[in-house]
């Protein structure tokens, strides 16, 4: 085995259609959901490992910066996993990452940066342990169940187009059972506040413990899912539509009625889902919207229907703003 060995991985973003919201141990959800992989935002993250005699060591950069408070955060997951990975204990790691979007949000930065973090422990795994996982596919679902235990969310990126995470698995898996419609998926992201979350989604899934309509919205989650896979056999845009926007505006009514409250929509993530509602309502447009566990506001769409869509963006919903014209992506790669 070489003395220092490098891997490098990049790892999509992704967007809940059906929200995860509430967790029980160890880091499994209390309902079911579903996600878009996306193609343009994801976490580039490399990891050069020498040999140490000294214990688990961790440096990390993020965007040619030291950052201390994530450094803390891995190595603490690290050291969860030590029994999996015993290399670990003899290893100075040296990580550096970079997004290609605003970090913490809202865009789920934690899901791609942690689902990189698990696919370069794997492929560095077996470099180091002359172990080949049978297939892609098998290390794939490894690198799920391991980005979970990481960040929740970030078990659906490792997923290619749509990921789905059932309630009862420790990993995701691809959901293919859908109309073409879906595959041609846009996603445009306006980016309504980049600064970091006032809590993070941890705290906010702590929230749904005591929280008065905890077991109804499991039932609602789980209701929706099955409502919107049937859905997504046919190319029925406006129930699904229905269906996603639900989704959103309930994730953020729960924080809204936590104990303590939690908003973190902004007067302008309103204007814009009034805005996109009624121009929508008048020029008979497939377009639809959902958010993450922040303010910014993800518009959903054909792409047969990019280049007006985006022109409305460009030109007068979002005009001199900042946004983040994506699509559905095919999952993260060996780089």
């Amino acid at each position: 085995m070489d003395k220092i060995l490098q891997v490098s991985w990049t790892s999509p973003s992704n967007i809940a259609l059906i929200k995860y919201w509430g967790k029980r141990p160890v880091q499994m959800p209390m309902n079911s959901s579903i996600s878009l992989t996306l193609s343009k935002s994801y976490t580039k993250m490399s990891i050069k490992r020498e040999e140490s005699i000294n214990g688990l060591s961790l440096e990390f950069i993020f965007e040619n910066n030291q950052n201390e408070k994530f450094k803390k955060k891995i190595y603490n997951f690290l050291t969860t996993i030590l029994k999996d990975f015993p290399w670990l204990n003899t290893s100075k790691l040296t990580i550096e990452s970079s997004n290609t979007f605003p970090h913490s949000s809202g865009i789920a930065s934690s899901a791609s940066s942690m689902s990189a973090l698990a696919l370069c422990l794997l492929s560095l795994d077996e470099l180091i342990t002359n172990y080949k996982n049978t297939t892609h596919d098998n290390f794939l679902e490894k690198a799920s169940s391991y980005a979970r235990l990481a960040s929740g969310s970030a078990c659906r990126s490792v997923v290619p187009n749509f990921g789905l995470w059932k309630k009862e698995n420790t990993f995701a898996v691809p959901y293919n059972d859908i109309h073409p419609l879906y595959l041609t998926l846009c996603d445009s992201i306006l980016i309504i506040d980049e600064t970091e979350k006032i809590v993070s989604s941890s705290a906010g899934h702590g929230l749904m413990e005591n929280h008065p309509y905890n077991e109804i919205r499991y039932n609602q989650a789980e209701n929706n899912l099955v409502k919107l896979l049937s859905i997504m056999k046919n190319d029925n845009f406006l129930n699904f539509s229905e269906i996603v926007e639900n989704e959103a505006l309930s994730l953020h009514a729960l924080m809204m009625t936590s104990t303590p409250s939690v908003i973190l929509l902004k007067p302008e993530s309103l204007e814009v889902i009034l805005k996109v509602k009624e121009w929508r309502l008048q020029n008979n447009i497939p377009i639809t919207f959902t958010i993450d566990a922040g303010p910014n506001i993800h518009l959903l769409y054909p792409e047969r229907y990019k280049v007006i869509i985006q022109n409305y963006i460009n030109n007068d919903l979002w005009k001199n703003k900042k946004v983040i014209h994506d699509k559905i992506g095919d999952g993260p790669r060996a780089i």
